[in-house]
């Protein structure tokens, strides 16, 4: 997994029940997954009319309370990549109490963004992530 997300649970990312809500949970996720897609992929976003990505499913584990000034990292890797979408499963470490806080398993679709639909991941683009999958896990 590569480090793609660094943060602090700051008090206003809590709840009434004192421990980080989940939308703020989402929000980490989807900030480390522009890094990701940079680190891996090369893709940057804000290029007008050209292509990106859509998230198109989330499952999300939480295994374990994160509270006020806990410091959190988030690590992904590429489980896999299809003909038009890949699979990215992300861990949020609270590295104050030393355990994995959340998981999540993130689906996305290579997405083009004049006609608003999935399209071909292109060859340069998987060719650049082949050191980033599990052996064995090639497109």
């Amino acid at each position: 997994m590569i480090m793609v997300y660094k943060g602090v649970a700051h008090p206003w990312l809590c709840d009434v029940m004192g421990h980080m809500t989940t939308r703020h949970y989402v929000a980490m996720f989807d900030d480390a997954s522009y890094h990701f897609l940079s680190e891996v992929f090369g893709w940057a976003p804000g290029t007008a009319g050209g292509p990106g990505w859509a998230d198109v499913k989330h499952t999300i584990a939480y295994k374990d309370e994160v509270a006020a000034g806990d410091l959190l990292e988030v690590r992904g890797s590429l489980a896999k990549i299809g003909g038009k979408s890949i699979t990215v499963d992300y861990e949020l470490h609270n590295l104050t109490k030393g355990v994995v806080a959340a998981s999540l398993e993130s689906i996305s679709v290579y997405f083009d963004l004049t006609t608003r639909q999935a399209i071909t991941i292109p060859d340069a683009l998987r060719t650049r992530t082949q050191a980033f999958l599990p052996t064995g896990e090639a497109g």
